[in-house]
């Protein structure tokens, strides 16, 4: 079965500002903006957190996120709605169901036209306040498919995928493999690279209900990589295709 897309739902959310990308009874994926941290941390700040009362659109509890996503990286972020929801979404993450598709913008690129990095990773110290890793053969197993979609001088447009989902799996991934994520301030050389990390959670399917097609959304790219996108051949307008609505529910 082909799986059901999302139109982009360009409500925002109230009182945040956040393109709401898909809204069902179960679950909301929203369009997270580079910079906005999803959780506290020791830095405090502001986050996503302090503004889930705002996106509960009449439920008693507020939505609460279903997956990772980096601070520094834009794109789809799923929030389970309420208990349950939350549960059934974290299940599908946990067991490898949620098909995730990310744009990065790399220094260099791969001669290769698409392929595979299978490299094991391991946190880089034992400071459980780091989230820092490294390459490690002793690592946990760690699998990033990748396909090159344009080219420019000296910057690669790729789409990746990651089939395991290790923290900062792909931006280490991609630093080993000789061609870092453009603007990575941990992995790359972000001093001479641009405007931010340029990773982009851009699409995701989900299987969240059995007798149904999967749901797809996907998030446009956002404005501090349209301009490398687009020299390497991204059409100045890159939206999801209209399929279906979300519900209002």
């Amino acid at each position: 079965m082909n799986p059901r897309v999302s139109v982009p739902d360009r409500t925002v959310g109230p009182d945040i500002g956040l393109p709401i990308l898909y809204r069902d009874a179960l679950m909301l994926v929203i369009d997270k903006p580079a910079g906005l941290p999803v959780h506290p941390g020791p830095k405090g700040g502001p986050t996503l957190t302090d503004h889930l009362d705002a996106l509960r659109f009449g439920l008693p509890r507020r939505p609460e996120a279903a997956h990772r996503l980096d601070r520094d990286t834009s794109g789809c972020l799923v929030l389970g709605r309420h208990a349950k929801a939350l549960a059934r979404l974290n299940r599908l993450f946990a067991d490898g169901k949620a098909d995730k598709t990310y744009w990065a913008l790399v220094e260099g690129g791969p001669d290769e036209a698409e392929g595979r990095i299978d490299l094991p990773l391991a946190k880089r110290s034992d400071d459980p306040r780091s989230w820092w890793m490294k390459t490690d053969p002793a690592g946990a197993p760690s699998l990033t498919l990748y396909r090159v979609l344009g080219r420019a001088d000296g910057l690669s447009w790729l789409e990746l995928k990651p089939v395991t989902g290790r923290t900062h799996q792909l931006r280490v991934h991609c630093a080993a493999m000789g061609w870092p994520i453009r603007g990575d301030a941990i992995y790359g050389s972000a001093g001479r690279a641009g405007p931010g990390l340029q990773l982009h959670a851009r699409a995701l399917s989900l299987p969240l209900y059995p007798k149904r097609d999967a749901i797809r959304v996907e998030a446009p790219a956002p404005m501090h990589m349209r301009a490398g996108l687009e020299a390497c051949g991204m059409p100045a307008v890159a939206e999801a295709p209209a399929l279906t609505r979300p519900s209002a529910t």
